[in-house]
């Protein structure tokens, strides 16, 4: 499990966008981060990171958000940077149903590369395109439940749902990540039925 590290009383957490191209993740990251939206459409190449400090249950989180490529030619390039990753928020465009399909690929991209209980969530981007829509809000939520994991839609443009999401998968990450040293992270839960440490299965956001 990747550990939230923590510096000057601040935990910091790495957040990664998946997803095909242009389903909207710069536009995402660059609403939360920014709280600004372009109309421009720059595809991004490589790994691209923002970073924002958010406050949760009054202490000051870091988040350092990568926005990855999605092209299929840069996945081997992006595989590095699951490593270590406390957060990954799965991204579709509710207008693409080929980026609707693509997300059990990258869920196995995950868990061939990302530490084992990383903290996930789908999120179905572009929902402000309601005439455009080809993939419901029921196909995404019966997804998610398929995996376990919470779900949102959201729009970048319109300011939808994005923040919610982004402090649903940091809070989750940093409760994944484990209470910092100086309260108690070596602490394991015995099962007192078996003697065995036995630690429980988070659900994410759940």
């Amino acid at each position: 499990m990747a550990a939230g590290r923590r510096h000057g009383g601040e935990t910091r957490l790495k957040l990664l966008l998946i997803g095909d191209s242009s389903v909207g993740k710069s536009s995402l990251l660059l609403r939360f981060a920014e709280d600004s939206f372009s109309q421009t459409f720059i595809s991004t190449i490589g790994v691209d990171f923002k970073t924002r400090t958010i406050d949760i249950d009054g202490e000051q989180v870091k988040l350092s958000i990568w926005d990855t490529a999605g092209q299929e030619r840069f996945r081997t390039i992006t595989a590095a940077y699951y490593r270590g990753a406390n957060g990954i928020v799965l991204v579709y465009d509710i207008t693409s149903e080929s980026s609707f399909n693509s997300i059990r690929g990258w869920i196995r991209n995950i868990e061939e590369h990302a530490s084992e209980n990383v903290c996930k969530i789908l999120v179905g981007n572009k929902a402000d395109m309601e005439d455009r829509r080809v993939v419901s809000k029921e196909q995404g939520q019966a997804l998610a439940n398929e995996f376990r994991i919470k779900f949102f839609e959201t729009s970048a443009k319109a300011d939808i749902n994005v923040e919610e999401a982004f402090v649903c998968i940091a809070r989750e990450s940093k409760k994944l990540a484990g209470p910092p040293p100086d309260k108690g992270s070596n602490t394991l839960k015995v099962d007192p039925t078996t003697g065995n440490n036995a630690p429980k299965a988070a659900s994410c956001c759940a």
